[in-house]
């Protein structure tokens, strides 16, 4: 394996372990609000105190209004707060309040904002990563939809009849021919908006995954139908093996080498998708962050200027995406050879 290619590995197994511990990784929740704070810089990280002296943890200044402008902030120092790992804080949930393990924080009433805040004085960095878990989520759940509607009706028009083939074979020119953007924001639009987030989450996996199928249905119909004439695989048929036993000993092993590239070309997609949907305010709603919801913050000309902090979660989505694009790459499979 080359370098480069354990480079990608690393950094794609660091963001899926950053995106799977996000409420822990997260500073703070992500609906937590500091007004006072609203559109605060990043926190700056200090080594060295007023008077020179370094130190081995650091930590952060006590922040307040700017008296002569708004939104603007000045650090206090003579009030210091040293981070600490593993910080215990208290959430209200509901009428309860209950203790949650983050790792990374600092004492009350410091305050650290890795990226800032935004107009509510939320952390961006805590809304960043757990925004990235339910973004990632609802790409892997329409994922998974997809692959099995495409497996599915690709071994159907594969193997199946001459009919069976012609039908599915025309299903899926129709929907890789339709404008698939503007259909998945028209019937999302056509449903009801008022949902919580988790409905929400499931209607945007269901659309995606229906609207995403004709991709891996195509490449399974090809791969099968290639397999289906083999010697093996009439010599199986001759000698009075099952349809079940066939696909499952001869046919389904050949998929995922093909199907495994695919996917990962399909991730992106479906992360983008997923974007859209909740920049135009048809994903997932609030409080639940999500990558498109955040950007919708930071349309407003004045965030590139006041508040580029803002625009962090549109880097996040460029890197992964060129991660899987980068992974499906280093996947892609070469001939393919039948295999007995």
């Amino acid at each position: 394996m080359t370098p480069v290619r354990r480079i990608v590995l690393a950094v794609a197994l660091g963001v899926h372990c950053v995106v799977l511990a996000a409420p822990w990784m997260a500073t703070y929740e992500p609906t937590e609000q500091h007004r006072e704070l609203a559109f605060a810089p990043p926190t700056r990280l200090h080594f060295f105190d007023a008077s020179g002296r370094w130190h081995a943890r650091p930590f952060v200044c006590a922040v307040a209004a700017a008296p002569d402008a708004v939104f603007r902030y000045r650090e206090d120092c003579s009030q210091a707060y040293p981070v600490r790992a593993f910080v215990r804080r208290s959430v209200r949930v509901g009428f309860l309040t209950e203790q949650r393990l983050h790792v990374v924080g600092v004492d009350e009433p410091g305050h650290v904002f890795l990226l800032g805040t935004d107009e509510f004085g939320r952390d961006e960095f805590s809304r960043a990563i757990v925004g990235a878990r339910v973004s990632l989520a609802s790409a892997f759940g329409a994922l998974v939809v997809s692959l099995a509607l495409g497996v599915v009706l690709g071994s159907l028009a594969g193997y199946g009849s001459r009919l069976a083939d012609v039908l599915v074979s025309g299903a899926i020119e129709l929907v890789l021919a339709l404008p698939w953007l503007y259909l998945l924001l028209a019937v999302r639009a056509a449903l009801p908006l008022a949902m919580t987030p988790g409905q929400a989450l499931l209607v945007v996996m269901a659309l995606l995954g229906a609207l995403g199928w004709a991709r891996p249905a195509r490449l399974v119909r090809a791969v099968v139908a290639s397999v289906r004439t083999a010697d093996y695989v009439t010599a199986a048929r001759t000698a009075g093996a099952s349809t079940p036993y066939i696909a499952r000993r001869h046919l389904l092993p050949h998929l995922p080498i093909v199907l495994v590239p695919l996917a990962l070309q399909m991730l992106p997609q479906f992360i983008l998708a997923e974007t859209t949907l909740s920049l135009f305010g048809l994903g997932v709603p609030e409080p639940a962050p999500t990558w498109g919801s955040l950007l919708a913050s930071a349309q407003r000309p004045q965030i590139l200027t006041g508040a580029w902090w803002l625009l962090t979660p549109a880097a996040g989505l460029i890197g992964v995406c060129v991660i899987y694009y980068s992974l499906a790459r280093m996947l892609r499979p070469g001939p393919l050879v039948p295999r007995p």
